[in-house]
């Protein structure tokens, strides 16, 4: 399976399923995806389908080792979405649309993370 080699990279396959990609054989990723890439706090982020989830990693590959994955993640087996905190420790909550799952997600970015200069999230 290919990887992108950059976060705008890796958004343009997973919005357009590029074949032999991550989530492109995922029915269920197209409404998360859309509604994360909406959010401009995500959309600087890598974003990274596994295993019935779509997370959020603060950096592209190459990684030298496993990426930092400490950010909340939807599982995309809904409606209803499941959000969790990293290492599912903790459940964040569960929302009917994608743009509600995604606004959980975005609500429990650790501070500083997709803010801009004056620590607003756009």
């Amino acid at each position: 399976m290919a990887e992108a080699s950059d976060v705008e990279t890796a958004w343009t396959w997973l919005l357009e399923r590029r074949p032999m990609t991550r989530g492109s054989f995922d029915d269920t990723l197209p409404p998360i995806a859309a509604a994360a890439y909406a959010e401009p706090a995500l959309r600087g982020l890598f974003p990274f389908h596994t295993h019935g989830t779509l997370r959020f990693i603060r950096d592209a590959p190459p990684w030298n080792e496993p990426p930092v994955d400490d950010l909340p993640f939807v599982v995309l087996e809904g409606p209803p979405y499941s959000v969790y905190t990293a290492a599912h420790t903790k459940r964040l909550g569960q929302a009917v649309t994608a743009e509600d799952a995604i606004g959980l997600v975005v609500a429990h970015l650790p501070p500083g993370l997709g803010e801009d200069a004056a620590g607003q999230r756009p």
